[in-house]
């Protein structure tokens, strides 16, 4: 079966989650949201704020985790979203939206405009290592996804892709009803003509404390684009759920500045996720290394392309990094993790490694003293001088190999964490990866639960 879920019926696995080319395309109006879709916009508000959180100083590595597999065989899976009972939705990178309830996975929209994009057929393959890393449609495709805070009273599912036009590529943010008959034909552009190309799209998309949808994009290759206040390149945006600036959006530089910017100067962030006091916090990719972890300040420029090393940021007014790295992790999409299902994880950033394939687990503390120790290979402190000293930070990494390339992990309802992997993308490393199961959609158990 090329979609399988194991072990799991559809009954058990909403009762376990849920305890806890665009047809007739056209720009959102405000009008089109009625009064019972109105969001509130207050952080207090959100399930999962908490001013007073508290990092804790024990060992991540004391857990230990198994996946459980719950669905094989996807096509280069890229983000994932919950419904808050406990629907989820996944994109496949080849251009479709996938709709999971515990029983298999059904197909939501594939719009014609999206860009063709090719997956790797899975089982192993004795290629060398990125000798077919420009598979069709390079790194772009259908990426991000994110489900109304009102759903399913408001049935609506926001995605990121790359879109086929008569000039080119371009990145875009759609809307589609999921309810109707056709979700594809429902299609409503909320932010369009995103700069796009063959690499560094962004494309994490996610609704945030306040309520405002938060979208990361790329430089599209081109550098000094992330340094262009009027480009939509190599930023992060908030906008409201039909694409308006948030009111709140800082004033930046330049006189055709685009007000749905909320920072910019990033190179290629594929993460949005928040502390429990609402700051949010992005990964971002770097060149030859100095991948990052960044924490989000209105209006703050990143630096990207003119600093990502130490002696380039020295002596500017760019924002440092809390983490940056001295080798390539490939850092993706996670979760500032809150649950309880993984206690040894709670109240840390969790996340995907592509190049390093296992999942990152990041602890921030307002003081090193009270940071896990770092013992091993398998951890590492970034408490140097010149970093963001908002934070101090610690990395442990695990499940290193068994997953291969990780690309998002997320929080169900349930308090659970789940991944995709993104093996057949055409940058394995090694042999072990695809395996005959891959891509996959796995829960992360504790050995113990």
């Amino acid at each position: 079966m090329d979609e399988t879920s194991t072990g799991r019926t559809r009954r058990g696995f909403l009762a376990a989650v849920g305890a806890a080319g665009l047809a007739g395309c056209g720009r959102l109006a405000e009008s089109d949201d009625g009064p019972e879709y109105e969001l509130n916009h207050t952080a207090a508000e959100w399930s999962r704020y908490d001013p007073e959180w508290t990092p804790s100083p024990e060992s991540p590595l004391a857990a230990s985790v198994t996946p459980e597999v719950l669905v094989e065989n996807l096509e280069i899976p890229w983000d994932l979203a919950f419904a808050p009972k406990g629907e989820l939705f996944v994109t496949e990178r080849t251009g479709r939206v996938r709709r999971f309830d515990g029983d298999g996975l059904e197909t939501v929209a594939s719009p014609d405009s999206v860009i063709d994009a090719e997956a790797m057929a899975p089982g192993p393959d004795d290629q060398p290592h990125w000798e077919t890393w420009f598979l069709e449609g390079g790194e772009g495709g259908m990426l991000g996804v994110a489900v109304h805070p009102k759903y399913p009273d408001a049935p609506y599912l926001f995605v990121y892709f790359t879109a086929k036009t008569g000039d080119g590529p371009v990145n875009r943010v759609v809307r589609y009803d999921v309810d109707a008959e056709d979700p594809a034909s429902t299609g409503r552009v909320v932010v369009d003509d995103i700069p796009a190309d063959s690499v560094h799209n962004g494309g994490r998309i996610a609704f945030g404390p306040e309520n405002y949808l938060w979208i990361t994009t790329g430089d599209a290759g081109q550098g000094q684009l992330a340094q262009d206040t009027s480009s939509l390149a190599g930023s992060v945006l908030r906008v409201n759920a039909v694409g308006d600036p948030a009111p709140e959006n800082p004033d930046l530089p330049g006189d055709d500045s685009d007000s749905r910017i909320y920072t910019y100067g990033h190179r290629n962030p594929q993460c949005i996720t928040w502390l429990p006091d609402a700051t949010p916090v992005i990964t971002e990719h770097g060149p030859d290394g100095h991948d990052e972890v960044n924490l989000l300040a209105p209006g703050a420029n990143y630096g990207w392309p003119e600093a990502r090393t130490r002696e380039q940021y020295a002596g500017t007014d760019f924002r440092r990094p809390l983490v940056n790295t001295s080798e390539s992790w490939g850092v993706c999409g996670g979760v500032f993790y809150t649950g309880d299902a993984i206690p040894e994880w709670r109240n840390r950033f969790v996340f995907g490694a592509l190049i390093g394939q296992r999942v990152n687990v990041v602890t921030l503390a307002d003081d090193a003293d009270d940071l896990p120790p770092v013992g091993d290979e398998r951890a590492m402190a970034f408490d140097a001088d010149w970093l963001d000293d908002s934070h101090a930070a610690t990395a442990h990494w695990t499940l290193t190999d068994v997953l291969g390339r990780v690309r998002h992990v997320e929080q169900g309802p349930d308090g659970h964490l789940y991944a995709l992997t993104s093996n057949r993308d055409g940058r394995p490393k090694g042999d072990s990866f695809p395996r005959q199961r891959d891509d996959v959609l796995v829960r992360l158990t504790p050995d113990d639960g």
